[in-house]
């Protein structure tokens, strides 16, 4: 028997009411397709807009700055693969870093600073972190040897960076750069880098292209390129080695001299092209480890000092008004009204009635004030200032070049102008005004920048060319400074600059000071300079230097500084250009005498023999000590010591004051380091009072007194061959 089922009527109800849950579902959800298929929009986004930028990936193209090249060719700043270092600290991650002790250790090792600093940033609860400035952009070694350690959790970011190759080579002239990071390239800050980065610059290019989700390129798509464009190439006037022969003797004269500043700058007086150009201190453009970026040959206004008188040498020949024979009274010149004589710098001793032309090679300030005030007249002296350039910028090619100033107010500064005291020039200023010596008589403007080039065509968009600034003076008139000038370094102030087998011409120059409305006075706070040609009748290099204050010795002369940077850098450079020395200009002994002899050792030496010795050889000798055997002297064996120089011999005996009546300074202050006692000194010139008598015992740090002042000519000793160009004060 079969029994009837009976149907809940609430269950057909509930599967009436899914129903039409369902069909209302489905009806939306096709009414949404449909919407999305016609409208192509989801809450407000185009479909196509993200599905193109979920797929499209965009890579940067690199390109490069432009580089740098020295005369020759060789790349003086470049760009260079660098790496930037990432570390992985999150611990769900595969590779991180395990030990952040160890790594940090290893770290700090490589790239330096301290292993605390990366420690603490390793330790940070984040994914991923870098290093700041120790660990971005460091070399392909660096790279090397952090990969060697094999590190967890250590990576690379591939970039580049700008590279110079010769660090402290004329980083005042190259300059450096900054990383732009929104444009992601190098833009210049200083230097060449700076006033050319229109040209050096490089934009970036860029490939566009569509990829599945592993980043592969889906087939048939097209890459959209955009192509880099390099940076144009510089080529510069720069011979890396005359500027190597230069930066060693300035690094060489820091080491020793300690001085402010100095510069040195190398020219080819035919072309007006500089060969080479520093400034010290300098830096490294890879670190910038220093704060004055100043470029002093372009931008640094002094009182050259006697350098300034071969332009009035020349300007008094071109003139008609110069007799090299005539004679005149040196020491003083008062002629000019209503003001204090103006004095040779041997403090107003002079050297008695002599020509001009050995007024020129003792450096007098006398002869030069008369041909300034009598012969020429300022007037027509500073028309000549006008003509050799020296009232204007050269308009070298290098950023921050700065002006003179010439004094032309009061009668005395034009004349005190020139031997160059109170008007300002630069040393870029005086290497322009000096190529119309060396150049028979056509003054060259000064230029760094060769060409610029387009690396892709090779084409120069830029190229410079030798100008002609002016002809100040005619080709017979250059070549008789020139004469006259190398009269100066061999029987002048300039006979340290003698190199054998070269005809060196040139004008040795002491700058004054001015601090706080006065002028500095004591050894070696004076700006020391030379300028300089070789050869004489065929001038192939101008060499510029001059050296700010340097820490001089007692007994060191004035230009020793100044003359080991010129002839190491003349000679090398000569050499280097194949300019042949002169077998017939070979030093000979007279002139070898004249340029300095290097002074023996004399210690464990008997004295009579040592003083019997330096005396035929035309030296003064005082022996300090009375015994028999030497046991110090000064100045020391192997320096270079002048014909007529005092030198000091220490026996083994009782120690003595000398008689210090008239000696210089500088040989009062060999006695007393020869003595080892303190010493005080009142006034300049020469001593006239000691308070320890001649001939008193002396014992180690006594304090010794002693009183200077500028004496009588007829009362001194007579003169000797000691050439210095140190200036008086000026009132």
């Amino acid at each position: 028997m079969v029994m009837e089922v009976k149907k809940n009527p609430n269950i057909n109800k509930g599967a009436a009411v899914l129903s039409v849950i369902f069909i209302l579902l489905f009806f939306l959800l096709i009414g949404r397709f449909f919407y999305i298929q016609v409208t192509k929009k989801i809450e407000g986004e185009y479909l196509e807009e993200l599905a193109e930028d979920k797929w499209t990936k965009t890579q940067i193209i690199d390109a490069n700055r432009g580089t740098i090249y020295d005369r020759t060719g060789q790349p003086l700043a470049q760009d260079i693969p660098a790496y930037t270092v990432y570390a992985v600290l999150d611990e769900n991650y595969p590779n991180h870093v395990k030990d952040p002790n160890d790594t940090a250790e290893k770290l700090a090792k490589v790239l330096g600073g301290s292993k605390e600093k990366f420690k603490q940033i390793l330790e940070q609860d984040r994914f991923q972190v870098e290093f700041g400035s120790s660990g971005r952009k460091i070399t392909h070694s660096q790279k090397e040897a952090i990969e060697k350690l094999k590190l967890p959790g250590i990576g690379f970011i591939r970039e580049k960076k700008r590279f110079y190759p010769d660090q402290v080579f004329a980083s005042h002239i190259l300059g450096f750069t900054n990383t732009n990071t929104e444009k992601e390239i190098e833009e210049g800050v200083m230097g060449l880098e700076q006033s050319l980065n229109k040209h050096l610059s490089e934009q970036n290019g860029s490939v566009t292209f569509q990829s599945d989700r592993k980043g592969i390129i889906l087939p048939d798509e097209e890459a959209a390129i955009t192509e880099p464009k390099n940076g144009k190439d510089v080529y510069l006037t720069l011979d890396e080695k005359i500027q190597l022969f230069l930066e060693t003797a300035l690094k060489k004269a820091d080491e020793q001299y300690k001085p402010e500043r100095m510069i040195g700058i190398v020219a080819d007086p035919t072309t007006g092209q500089i060969l080479g150009m520093s400034s010290y201190p300098s830096f490294d453009p890879n670190q910038r480890n220093i704060t004055d970026y100043t470029n002093y040959g372009v931008s640094w206004a002094f009182e050259p000092g006697s350098t300034m008188k071969v332009f009035t040498l020349a300007a008094a020949i071109e003139a008609g008004v110069y007799n090299g024979n005539e004679q005149f009274q040196s020491g003083s010149y008062n002629k000019i009204p209503n003001t204090k004589p103006i004095q040779d710098h041997n403090y107003g001793r002079g050297w008695g009635t002599i020509t001009f032309n050995e007024g020129i090679q003792n450096s007098s300030n006398v002869a030069i004030s008369i041909l300034v005030n009598e012969k020429l007249g300022v007037d027509r002296y500073y028309e000549y200032i006008e003509k050799f350039g020296l009232r204007e910028k050269t308009g070298i090619d290098l950023p921050g070049e700065q002006n003179s100033t010439i004094l032309d107010k009061w009668p005395r500064d034009k004349v005190t102008t020139g031997f160059g005291q109170g008007s300002i020039i630069t040393p870029i200023q005086q290497v322009q005004a000096f190529t119309a010596v060396a150049n028979g008589g056509k003054m060259m403007q000064p230029y760094v920048i060769d060409k610029i080039v387009d690396p892709v065509t090779g084409d120069a968009v830029k190229e410079s060319k030798p100008t002609v600034k002016g002809e100040p003076i005619s080709k017979e008139t250059a070549q008789e400074v020139r004469d006259i000038l190398r009269t100066v370094v061999t029987d002048g102030t300039g006979t340290l600059f003698e190199i054998e087998g070269y005809d060196v011409a040139g004008k040795t120059g002491t700058a004054q000071i001015a601090e706080n409305g006065k002028y500095l006075t004591g050894k070696g706070n004076y700006v020391y300079s030379f300028l300089g040609l070789a050869p004489k009748d065929k001038p192939e290099l101008i060499v510029y230097v001059a050296v700010d204050r340097p820490h001089l010795e007692p007994y060191e002369v004035d230009s020793t500084v100044t003359s080991q940077i010129f002839t190491y850098v003349m000679k090398n450079s000569l050499q280097y250009l194949n300019i042949k020395p002169n077998e017939k200009n070979k030093t000979s002994n007279t002139a070898q005498k004249s340029l300095g002899i290097e002074l023996k050792n004399y210690q464990g030496k008997s004295v009579q023999s040592a003083k019997k010795e330096l005396i035929s050889q035309g030296f003064k000798v005082e022996i300090i000590g009375d015994g028999k055997e030497i046991i110090n002297q000064i100045p020391f064996s192997g320096t270079k010591i002048l014909d007529g120089e005092r030198i000091i011999l220490t026996s083994n005996g009782k120690m003595t004051m000398p008689d210090l009546t008239n000696w210089s300074i500088a040989d009062v202050m060999k006695a007393a380091s020869a003595l080892d006692v303190k010493v005080s000194l009142i006034g300049s010139g020469y001593a006239t009072k000691q308070s320890i008598a001649p001939g008193q015992f002396v014992k180690k740090e006594d304090y010794l007194v002693v009183e200077l002042e500028t004496p009588n000519p007829n009362d001194l000793e007579p003169h000797v061959s000691i050439q210095t160009d140190e200036p008086v004060v000026k009132d």
